[in-house]
């Protein structure tokens, strides 16, 4: 049963799920060569692969470093199939690039609550989203996210200040970057991405589809997080909240972003696959959870091939 293949967070599962995300990058990707094969392109998209890969097993450590689901591999398999339902999303190098320092920076946000070296990892977290923004822009919107992860973890007056620094931090080696490679300023208009609205792309059923389930699973799954919050000692509890505050982030950013293709989500999905993990992760309804999980893995094979 692929329950219990996946109940366990072994490097065989490890391997079957990358082998899944790299199939289905490749038949996104490699299979147009509008101007004939280049050398140049298929190394960037080795790369870009490479760091979607990176993205799925940082995601992976963050939930096991910081206890946020059991040992299993669901999360990592749950990433995986959220990602490759939408080729979309494969084939955007910035917006992969920009959730891999979103999650950069989420993993010095959780790991506050150890209150070690908290001015650094301040400091380095908003440093790898305001990095992700160049990217993405409103991947600023996590910013939010530090400044909560401060209030329930880091409440001093000079540790507010620390994210302004990072961000003039960062807003300055763009600057300089840009003058000695372009001879040109980096102006607020090369930064910013201005707010699409228009969700009518989202009625197409290569989107409608996988986007509907998972929705579905979604508030499915979120009910049994809310009563996990609420069972959670006292000291958890902040950390737990902040994946259910990042899921709204991303939500937000989703609803800003100048692209509506899908790709947009997969700041979305980071949060939904730890809720989701959750559910999977306890012992009760064997039987409808690997309805769900068969239901779930059909998904990105449906949208590829008969839709």
């Amino acid at each position: 049963m692929l329950t219990s293949f996946f109940s366990k967070s072994k490097p065989f599962n490890l391997a079957v799920i990358i082998l899944l995300m790299s199939l289905f990058y490749i038949g996104a990707s490699f299979t147009d060569w509008d101007n004939g094969f280049d050398w140049l392109e298929f190394f960037e998209k080795i790369g870009v692969l490479l760091l979607l890969v990176l993205s799925l097993l940082v995601l992976n450590f963050i939930a096991k470093k910081n206890e946020l689901t059991k040992r299993s591999a669901y999360k990592t398999l749950l990433f995986a199939i959220f990602s490759i339902s939408f080729f979309n999303l494969l084939r955007n190098e910035s917006i992969i690039i920009s959730n891999l320092c979103v999650l950069f920076g989420l993993r010095r946000i959780i790991s506050l609550k150890s209150y070690i070296s908290v001015q650094k990892k301040i400091f380095d977290a908003t440093f790898w989203i305001c990095i992700a923004t160049l990217y993405h822009f409103w991947s600023v919107l996590f910013l939010a996210l530090v400044f909560f992860a401060i209030l329930n973890f880091a409440s001093s007056f000079k540790n507010w200040l620390i994210p302004f620094v990072a961000f003039f931090a960062v807003a300055s080696l763009t600057i300089c970057f840009h003058l000695l490679a372009y001879d040109e300023f980096y102006l607020f208009a090369d930064w910013y991405q201005p707010i699409n609205l228009d969700f009518s792309k989202y009625g197409d059923l290569k989107m409608l589809i996988p986007l509907s389930i998972f929705l579905g699973l979604l508030i499915w799954t979120l009910f049994q997080y809310f009563a996990a919050i609420q069972k959670a000692s006292i000291t958890r509890r902040p950390v737990l909240s902040m994946i259910l505050f990042s899921l709204a982030t991303s939500v937000a950013v989703a609803i800003f972003s100048p692209t509506k293709n899908g790709s947009e989500l997969i700041f979305f999905f980071v949060p939904l696959s730890i809720i989701a993990s959750n559910y999977f992760d306890d012992k009760k309804d064997k039987i409808f959870k690997e309805i769900i999980l068969v239901t779930l893995l059909l998904v990105p094979f449906i949208v590829a091939f008969f839709v």
